[in-house]
């Protein structure tokens, strides 16, 4: 009992000495850090301001504000232990080795990275395009430096590693993408009032498509047993499948009222 107690007493005569030959120097790191980091924030808010001020892009926003504010409390952080008088060099040396085989061992994580870095400041897309890459198609939602998410109609998340976008075959339709669509018509109908008849649709939904660039309908091809009307137009990538549905039904409509005939093919059959 009495070793316990004088083992109490030599940790206790230690932490004393420890704070009353070091208590300066710890309340001045707290309050180096304490103030750095306020400066930091503020720094921060004035270039996220700064930025808003000039339209930058989102993504682009948050990544600079981010590495200003961190690299600010990097430095702040340095200068407070620097005040404890305790010297950084050895630390140095091991977070350069450990970071050499983190490195090998998360290439592809840093791959992402390096990726992700490269999208935010080359801008092949921001956020709100949509965007086709190996496949998958979708509006972009957010870009961050391991990853790219997308939504589509349906309400899904589509997340794509950014490895798997930088060098691969990017298209950017920005907010819309392309409907194309055939409906043939009976050879004794005039095709300029089937075209008119489309374009009357289309110009009833403006507000679902793209009026820049504009619906191009012409005559695709002249088949067997109909004259193939060919309609292309950008449908807001949202609402997609949705515009063309509604788009189809008002076409077959306005066909009927115009007497316009959707034919379908018929074969002579001979009797032996």
């Amino acid at each position: 009992m009495e070793q316990e107690l004088q083992d109490i007493q030599k940790y206790y005569d230690i932490i004393i000495e420890f704070f009353v030959n070091y208590s300066f120097q710890i309340i001045g790191a707290i309050i180096i850090f304490v103030i750095g980091w306020f400066v930091s924030s503020k720094i921060a808010l004035a270039i996220r301001k700064l930025c808003e001020r000039h339209e930058l892009d989102v993504t682009l926003t948050k990544f600079i504000v981010t590495t200003v504010k961190f690299g600010l409390i990097i430095g702040v952080g340095i200068i407070a232990i620097g005040k404890l008088g305790i010297t950084l060099t050895p630390f140095i040396a091991g977070i350069g080795a450990a970071s050499l085989g983190a490195g090998l061992a998360l290439q592809g994580t840093l791959s992402n990275y390096g990726a992700g870095l490269s999208i935010i400041i080359g801008r092949p897309f921001i956020v709100g395009n949509t965007i086709t890459v190996e496949g998958v198609s979708g509006v972009v939602e957010e870009i961050r430096l391991a990853h790219t998410i997308l939504s589509t109609e349906d309400g899904k998340e589509i997340t794509i590693p950014n490895k798997h976008i930088i060098g691969e075959i990017l298209v950017n339709s920005f907010e819309y993408k392309i409907v194309e669509s055939v409906v043939g018509i009976d050879y004794k109908c005039d095709p300029h009032k089937a075209i008119a008849v489309i374009t009357k649709v289309l110009d009833d939904f403006e507000k679902d498509i793209s009026q820049e660039p504009k619906a191009q309908i012409g005559i695709k091809e002249f088949g067997d047993f109909s004259i193939n009307i060919e309609l292309r137009y950008w449908a807001a990538t949202k609402n997609y499948f949705q515009t063309q549905h509604k788009i189809n039904l008002a076409i077959y409509d306005a066909f009927k009222q115009n007497n316009i005939q959707i034919p379908f093919p018929t074969y002579n059959l001979l009797k032996v």
